[in-house]
């Protein structure tokens, strides 16, 4: 049996599912097919709920050579750039998950909205 409830003016289509004794559980074809789930998934927590959400591929590109052009123009090369590469990449994703989360808050009216220059500063003119 599924429902369609409202979260804030934000429509949500829920199903019922059963947990196994493994505490497995199936997704209902109409949301796997949906979200675009495939071999994995990614589950969090989110306050008091249980988030399921097809994994993301992460290929390490994201904003690879803006990180690039920014540790070269500091001055770094070889192992030491490699070093600081791997650490600026590793912290793009937390950042941009805590960003949709904020904009998920905002989204509900759970807090106040930002512009794009509180979150990136002003843009720089060249």
């Amino acid at each position: 049996m599924s429902a369609t409830m409202m979260k804030g003016s934000i429509p949500m289509e829920i199903k019922k599912v059963s947990i196994s004794a493994k505490r497995q559980i199936t997704i209902p074809q109409k949301f796997f097919a949906m979200l675009g789930f495939d071999t994995e998934a990614e589950c969090m927590v989110r306050g008091n709920e249980l988030v399921i959400r097809p994994a993301k591929t992460n290929t390490g590109g994201e904003f690879a050579e803006q990180i690039l052009a920014d540790l070269i123009e500091q001055g770094y090369s070889g192992k030491e750039l490699l070093q600081h590469f791997k650490q600026a990449q590793s912290q793009v994703r937390p950042a941009v998950e805590k960003m949709i989360g904020e904009a998920e808050s905002v989204a509900v009216s759970e807090s106040e909205y930002m512009t794009y220059e509180d979150i990136f500063g002003e843009e720089e003119k060249i």
